[in-house]
């Protein structure tokens, strides 16, 4: 029972995180899920059979607040769906383990740009709007889908980066989209692993226990999202990728990384992202001061 309730308030958690900043889901289940013992493919199965309904509600809510984009659920979750049920197909043969760090060392590189440039310059207004074509959406759903089975996550750390980084879409409709779409993936990564495992070492309580803790989050974490700035939101979503990222690389082969070096690169960053979030707090609280000081005249609409 202790296990359910953990895997419930894990669920939760993942869940709140995930879809108020479009990724970090699947991350956070999987490590869980690897910690007690499960092999990579039934984790992964895991996981993408709870997304089942935690994405369907976390669409459904983020719909409900304005936050999708429906042209691009469709363009990139498709494509999405098709990696997905490669990928868990390819996983139940092949390790990951050497495309991890390559993967999270362009995904940091993504990171920085969107902490930054959203920090610095908040929104881009120049580009917003302007419609994303499926020659960009196509590749990077089928990228995202692949890693998000073969990995147990990757769709939103793939897929909200670089939408973000297009400077096309607000924030809060780059996530809501993200999270909506990934029901397609959750859907085609599950049949993937049943086709190749049926269900075998997939424990459906534990399914059933991610299940409820997302099914709880999902509509907070979908209203979390409408509130937030874009400003801020942006600066939040590029602290949790490089965070993620870097703790790849750090517990990657490629770097033989001590136990206190480790620490001091974990206190470094997060005061990075803490010195961000705050540079992005006040810059908003600027802006908003300085529209409401704006001349009464200049703000009213024209009567016709």
């Amino acid at each position: 029972m202790r296990t359910l309730i953990l895997l419930a308030l894990a669920g939760l958690g993942a869940q709140l995180v995930d879809g108020s900043l479009g990724m970090a889901y699947g991350v956070t289940s999987t490590t869980l899920l690897l910690a007690l013992g499960t092999n990579p493919a039934a984790a992964s199965a895991t996981v993408h059979l709870a997304e089942i309904g935690t994405t369907l509600m976390s669409g459904a809510s983020h719909w409900r607040f304005g936050n999708v984009d429906w042209k691009v659920v469709g363009k990139i979750g498709v494509p999405g769906a098709v990696g997905a049920f490669l990928g868990a197909t390819v996983l139940s043969k092949l390790s990951t383990d050497v495309a991890a760090p390559l993967m999270s060392l362009i995904l940091l590189g993504l990171g920085v740009y969107v902490m930054s440039r959203f920090t610095f310059r908040g929104l881009p207004k120049d580009r917003v709007g302007l419609p994303l074509r499926r020659r960009f959406l196509t590749p990077l759903g089928l990228v995202a889908g692949f890693l998000d089975a073969t990995g147990g996550g990757g769709w939103g750390p793939v897929g909200t980066p670089a939408l973000l980084a297009s400077g096309r879409m607000e924030p809060r409709k780059v996530i809501g989209s993200i999270d909506t779409s990934e029901f397609l993936v959750a859907v085609a990564a599950s049949l993937g692993f049943l086709f190749s495992l049926g269900s075998q070492g997939i424990d459906f309580v534990w399914v059933a226990a991610f299940l409820a803790g997302g099914l709880v989050a999902a509509p907070v974490a979908a209203w979390l999202v409408r509130v937030l700035p874009p400003r801020v939101l942006g600066s939040a979503v590029g602290g949790v990728i490089l965070v993620t990222n870097v703790r790849t690389l750090l517990n990657s082969d490629w770097l033989a990384v001590s136990g206190a070096t480790a620490g001091a690169v974990y206190v470094a960053l997060y005061a990075l992202w803490a010195a961000a979030l705050t540079y992005s707090i006040r810059a908003h609280l600027k802006e908003g001061k300085a529209a409401g000081t704006e001349p009464v005249e200049e703000r009213q609409p024209v009567s016709t």
